[in-house]
């Protein structure tokens, strides 16, 4: 690739880590390498890993965070995501443990965009890793600063600060007009995750 751009999709509505999906499968179609770092984001039941799985080694997956208590059967289908919430963080909350394991993804991260073998390297929820305090607005910009110029850079998650808008070539918002959870309707096996 030789122009490689910084990425955006934010916003408070569903659809920001499956348009990043859908450009890595785009990608893959053309040969390039995709690395997706999901944060906030550990063991859990999310349908497209096992599609990306299947990709390998055009795709490479980590995942750093929280890990769902009921993940195992969510996969198999046994049983259906309660909203527990146990796997998200909440403000307020202690995150101690949380950003230890950011400071590991940190360090992943920097190694993979310095590396040079992945054409896109995806940092899904990211954003909410600003948000809420687990990684600081000017060490997502030294991403930006360390990215070699070859190599795509997606950023995903609600709460986009606006230097970090500023900087980046592409933003896009997905701005919430009606959803499915307004009429009590929860996530769905498939479609939400």
């Amino acid at each position: 690739m030789e122009t490689g751009l910084i990425q955006v999709y934010t916003g408070n509505s569903k659809g920001k880590t499956t348009a990043a999906l859908g450009l890595a499968i785009r990608a893959i179609g053309h040969g390039l390498k995709v690395n997706f770092i999901q944060l906030m984001k550990g063991s859990n039941y999310y349908g497209e890993l096992v599609t990306i799985h299947r990709l390998y080694p055009d795709i490479v997956h980590a995942q750093f965070g929280r890990s769902c208590p009921n993940s195992g059967s969510i996969k198999l289908g046994i049983s259906k995501c309660t909203g527990c919430g146990r796997c998200f963080i909440r403000k307020g909350e202690d995150i101690t443990e949380d950003k230890k394991e950011m400071e590991i993804a940190y360090d992943y991260i920097k190694k993979q965009i310095k590396g040079g073998q992945f054409h896109i390297i995806i940092l899904d929820e990211i954003l909410n890793c600003i948000y809420f305090g687990l990684i600081t607005e000017e060490e997502v910009l030294d991403l930006f600063r360390i990215k070699p110029p070859h190599v795509e850079l997606v950023l995903t998650g609600r709460n986009a600060p606006a230097r970090i808008i500023e900087e980046a070539d592409l933003v896009t918002n997905m701005e919430s007009i009606k959803h499915p959870f307004e009429k009590g309707i929860n996530a769905r096996r498939g479609i939400e995750y």
